[in-house]
């Protein structure tokens, strides 16, 4: 004899359900049907068709199920959900960026053409952005199916953050000159008087070929930024024409320098040779087992480089910030 439409509903509810809780579920849910049914055929329905309503109405079995096991029919729910948001979105920026660089100096370090360095450094952002995705999210699922209990989602009142100042501050102002102040410094002392001793005369780090002209082009470089500062602090705002002309200045400083240290005509070679001969046989056994990589100085040239394209990426982004959180202000 053919199962009816009621016995196949409740064996399909039940069958995922653990064994404790079948036997309670399916006698429960068969009386709630058979009273259902008796109901629509007393106000004159077809049994038949009142069966089929009434299971209708319960809908999938599956979804049922989970309502008694008190199972959650989404991957990450309310509870956990911000929490899981919040650390998808930090570690979806930090680690396929870090990835990113990571791969480009090493494809640069080993000679890689600019197409294998783009493409290599391409894959491993998305490769990173795909395992970041997964590995989190993976990791707040098995947290919502044990229903462990965690500290990261009680939020409680010190989490709030402090209100942003409005306009831009002396101290940021006075910390922009500071640090354009020691800058220049630190250039003029390299040149007067250089960094590391050498028991006779001072050995600049910079190219000397760099005076006058490439330093005084940086002196410019560094009025106009100084400049640049005083204008925001008098507007009290970033602007969009400020974050362009910080964006050209950054440009301006870090396209050169990079020129210049890919040439061989930033660092001088009086100071590589005097470190050199410092680290003794054992750098020069170090720089000839990384030859095959350009040696260790074209290593060293390669994360300095990176860092001064970092660096002016950094103070691109961070002036559109301001600027359009000052949009937003307005």
């Amino acid at each position: 004899m053919a199962a009816t439409f009621t016995e196949r509903y409740i064996s399909a509810t039940v069958a995922s359900l653990p064994p404790a809780l079948q036997a309670d579920v399916r006698t429960e849910l068969q009386a709630s049907v058979e009273d259902a049914v008796e109901t629509r055929v007393e106000q004159g329905e077809d049994r038949a068709e009142a069966e089929r309503a009434v299971l209708t109405d319960l809908g999938d079995p599956a979804a049922l199920a989970a309502g008694y096991a008190d199972r959650p029919l989404h991957l990450i729910g309310p509870r956990y959900y911000l929490a899981w948001w919040r650390l998808l979105k930090l570690l979806g920026i930090m680690v396929p960026v870090v990835a990113m660089v990571g791969v480009a100096i090493g494809q640069v370090i080993a000679g890689g053409d600019i197409g294998e360095v783009i493409g290599a450094a391409a894959v491993a952002g998305v490769g990173a952005i795909v395992h970041v995705a997964f590995w989190v999210t993976l990791v707040f699922f098995i947290l919502e199916r044990t229903g462990s209990d965690t500290t990261i989602t009680q939020w409680n009142v010190d989490m709030l953050p402090e209100p942003s100042e409005r306009g831009v501050g002396r101290s940021e102002l006075i910390g922009t000159v500071v640090f354009l102040l020691l800058g220049a410094g630190a250039v003029l002392w390299d040149h007067f008087r250089g960094f590391f001793p050498t028991g006779g005369e001072p050995i600049p780090v910079l190219h000397p070929d760099l005076w006058p002209w490439w330093i005084t082009g940086l002196f410019a470089l560094m009025g106009a930024e100084a400049v640049l500062a005083v204008y925001v602090y008098g507007r009290g705002r970033w602007t969009r024409t400020a974050a362009a002309v910080n964006t050209v200045l950054a440009v301006l400083v870090a396209v050169p320098a990079v020129v210049l240290l890919a040439t061989g005509q930033l660092v001088n070679p009086e100071f590589l040779a005097v470190v050199s001969a410092a680290g003794g046989e054992g750098f020069a056994a170090g720089d000839a087992q990384s030859a095959m990589q350009g040696g260790t100085f074209r290593i060293l040239a390669v994360i300095t480089g990176a860092f001064i394209i970092g660096i002016a990426v950094w103070d691109v982004v961070d002036g559109w910030l301001k600027t359009r959180r000052a949009d937003r202000a307005a």
